[in-house]
């Protein structure tokens, strides 16, 4: 699925609002709306996009465009899985919530080849991002749910040999002028 014009227009906040190192990789999930935003910063700054599906986001199988009230008619037992957080979880004919967690943590094996004073654009979905955050925090994979990521927002993780921190979450502070017009 394309960007809508509003996505087109945040991704162009979020490049235009930070400045972005020149030799910077840039690694985005494959789907669409994804590579787009990173193709949108890569362009204007001349950076290189490797598109990774480590970054998909997660597989909902058959409940991938219902509404939640469809969930709740057509899959109970899953809506009661996702509202508990059981980590358990299967989506019908999709991916299972670990299955979700270890095709990440392949991608967190990679950032483990950067150097510390490397930087790395990491552009995905919001519960890859979640996901990705708790597993270089080395928080449960229940806080996933504590993590807010809105779209084009800008959330900062240093990480050391020994510990990482976060520095910034879900900043959309490039966006602001929108939301006081």
């Amino acid at each position: 699925m394309a960007l809508a014009e509003v996505g087109l227009h945040q991704a162009e906040q979020l490049r235009d609002g930070w400045q972005w190192n020149a030799s910077m990789p840039i690694y985005s999930s494959e789907l669409k709306r994804a590579a787009d935003t990173a193709s949108i910063i890569a362009t204007r700054h001349n950076l290189k996009v490797t598109t990774c599906p480590e970054l998909r986001e997660v597989d909902f199988g058959r409940l991938e465009g219902l509404e939640f009230n469809e969930i709740h008619a057509q899959f109970p037992e899953v809506e009661k899985m996702w509202i508990t957080r059981n980590p358990e979880l299967v989506y019908p004919e999709g991916e299972s919530l670990l299955e979700f967690e270890s095709r990440v943590s392949k991608f967190n094996d990679r950032l483990k080849n950067f150097k510390v004073e490397e930087t790395v654009l990491i552009v995905a979905h919001a519960g890859v991002l979640r996901t990705l955050i708790c597993q270089l925090l080395e928080l449960g994979m229940k806080n996933r749910w504590s993590l807010r990521v809105d779209l084009a927002s800008l959330s900062i993780v240093e990480t050391y040999p020994e510990v990482n921190f976060l520095c910034l979450l879900n900043d959309v502070s490039h966006q602001m002028s929108e939301r006081n017009s």
